[in-house]
């Protein structure tokens, strides 16, 4: 199952550069990389990104990241995937853009 984590710009620069992250504040913060499915992530855009241009969508395998993904309740009472190891180049997917158009975050279509 692919799963989201958004990142501002230059966290993604670092992640590329360094080739591992702790991620945003918020992961050193809390002590795991907060990720979201593709239903969660337009709601988490607007939650924690709201008006924040700059961005970029991660996308990550979830049966790649083993025993470090743990999934817990959060907000809504929903269950959120949370990744309990740095966030590694590898672990990624694809990366792209994530353009905000008149306030809103665009996700790609078809994204499932």
């Amino acid at each position: 199952m692919i799963i989201l984590k958004i990142l501002r710009k230059s966290e993604w620069q670092a992640l590329r550069a360094e080739g591992q992250s702790d991620g945003a504040p918020v992961d050193v913060a809390d002590g795991y990389i907060h990720f979201s499915t593709v239903a969660q992530a337009p709601d988490t855009a607007a939650k924690h990104f709201a008006g924040v241009s700059d961005l970029m969508l991660i996308a990550s395998e979830s049966e790649q990241l083993s025993e470090a993904l743990r999934w817990e309740v959060s907000r809504g009472g929903q269950e959120f995937p949370h990744l309990y190891r740095e966030l590694r180049l590898s672990d990624v997917v694809w990366a792209q853009p994530l353009p905000l158009v008149d306030g809103v975050h665009q996700f790609p279509a078809g994204l499932e």
